[in-house]
């Protein structure tokens, strides 16, 4: 048998130093420290060789840290470190994916982790020992790219999320991310609301159509009349609707190419769909069941490309869009979006309850009265009837019996030529001929006024 040490570890080394014997990767190490060899700091040094097994045991001992001055230090380094960062990511994106499973975290999350983390700091960090970065390191390279309020913010809460993963080994260690501020995002960081005006929407909505058939300016026309998140219309199944009672539910989300089974807000919602947005769904039911007979389809999805095949990203709707939109004259060009930010302005200026819009939305009521109540000045009786009319265009005969009915009808013959919007009366020559109406100026106006404060 081994003879048991009566010093556990520690001894004196000379008058100025205590000397520590330990194993360590299958090999013994006899490092010192300058410390006086008193009893006190002999008690103190046996304690902390006790912390030094932990940590060995734990895999998290750092020879570098422990022993600065260590004489034979870089044959041991190599073996003697904690993970680097870029194992700590690794564990960190193995940890959420198995969050995953359980249904603790959405996928598209994850992604998005793994996209900050491996396109942004592991390139410049990833070899780096985990306890070896330091706070300045990070904001010089946080600080580099010509980032946005809001990507810059991401990435740093990304980084810091898979730091303190890494830092639970290390508790006594201080987190270099613990110090790292986020920017802040104030009022005028925000995207500006800029719906368009009723004749605007109905100009681009007919040119869609044309350039981009039916499917399309299907798709672009419903988002005109219901004003739904994008991520969430191309996620929308035939099931959703409710033909009996003219509703929609919404319940999840497509984001980034990952399906989610939950709204951005994560509370679900019924939306009571506008008669506009009903003729805007029987047409697209009959194309669906056209193609469904052509054999193109082989989904649930409500929504879909002109070849029947799903819509797999936002890309695809948005390239339209915008071909479409910078091509036509007197229209300024807006994103996609905007057509969310119309609907809920329209909504409010012809009168229905910010409580109610709000609901619709998925918005609080507070958005409702402090973001959007500013475009409800300025409408005239005119605006405010053209609005009417085009949300509560009733659709064709043919179409109120598909409406009541869904799809027990059975599909209509197969007519491959692209169904026209239904435009509601007066709109369409209205659209064509009318001068831009008081509210378009006035909107105009708030928008640069909008723009100066920003």
């Amino acid at each position: 048998m081994g003879r048991k040490s009566i010093t556990g570890g520690v001894t004196a080394k000379g008058q100025g130093r205590i000397q520590f014997t330990f194993r360590f990767e299958g090999a013994r190490y006899r490092p010192t420290l300058p410390i006086l060899p008193t009893e006190a700091n002999l008690r103190r040094a046996r304690q902390q060789l006790e912390r030094i097994k932990r940590s060995i045991a734990n895999g998290t001992f750092s020879f570098a840290e422990e022993f600065p001055d260590f004489r034979d230090l870089k044959k041991v380094l190599a073996e003697g470190c904690p993970r680097t960062c870029g194992e700590v990511f690794d564990l960190f994106l193995a940890h959420c994916q198995s969050r995953v499973k359980k249904g603790d975290l959405a996928t598209v999350t994850v992604a998005t982790y793994r996209r900050v983390l491996n396109g942004i700091w592991r390139p410049q960090i990833g070899n780096f020992r985990l306890l070896d970065v330091r706070h300045s390191t990070l904001v010089n390279i946080a600080d580099e790219p010509d980032w946005s309020k809001k990507t810059y913010n991401n990435a740093i809460s990304v980084l810091r999320r898979a730091f303190k993963f890494g830092f639970r080994d290390h508790p006594e260690r201080h987190d270099p991310t613990s110090g790292l501020m986020s920017a802040r995002i104030r009022k005028k960081d925000r995207p500006i609301i800029d719906p368009f005006t009723i004749h605007e929407a109905e100009k681009l909505i007919a040119a869609i159509h044309r350039d981009w058939g039916e499917a399309q300016g299907n798709y672009d026309e419903f988002r005109f009349f219901t004003g739904m998140r994008p991520s969430e219309q191309i996620a929308l199944l035939v099931a959703d609707f409710d033909a009996a009672k003219g509703t929609l539910t919404v319940n999840k989300a497509r984001v980034a190419g990952f399906d989610k089974d939950s709204t951005k807000t994560g509370e679900d919602r019924l939306i009571e769909l506008c008669p506009r947005a009903l003729a805007v769904l029987t047409r697209q039911l009959a194309l669906r069941a056209r193609f469904e007979l052509a054999g193109k389809i082989d989904h649930d999805l409500l929504f879909f490309k002109q070849t029947g095949e799903p819509i797999r990203n936002l890309q695809y709707p948005y390239v339209r869009w915008r071909r479409t939109l910078t091509q036509m004259r007197n229209i300024r060009y807006r994103k996609p979006y905007c057509a969310r930010h119309s609907s809920v302005s329209w909504d409010l200026m012809i009168g229905k309850h910010p409580l109610w819009v709000a609901k619709q939305h998925g918005h609080t009521i507070t958005t409702m009265l402090s973001v959007y109540a500013a475009w409800t000045e300025g409408a005239t009786e005119t605006d405010i009837k053209a609005i009417k009319r085009a949300v509560a265009s009733s659709p064709r005969s043919s179409e109120q019996a598909a409406i009541a009915q869904g799809t027990a009808m059975g599909p209509p013959p197969v007519d491959s030529r692209p169904l026209a919007p239904v435009l509601s009366p007066g709109i369409e020559a209205s659209v064509k001929a009318a001068p831009p109406s008081s509210f378009a100026t006035g909107y105009a106006t708030r928008h640069r006024q909008q723009r100066a404060k920003c």
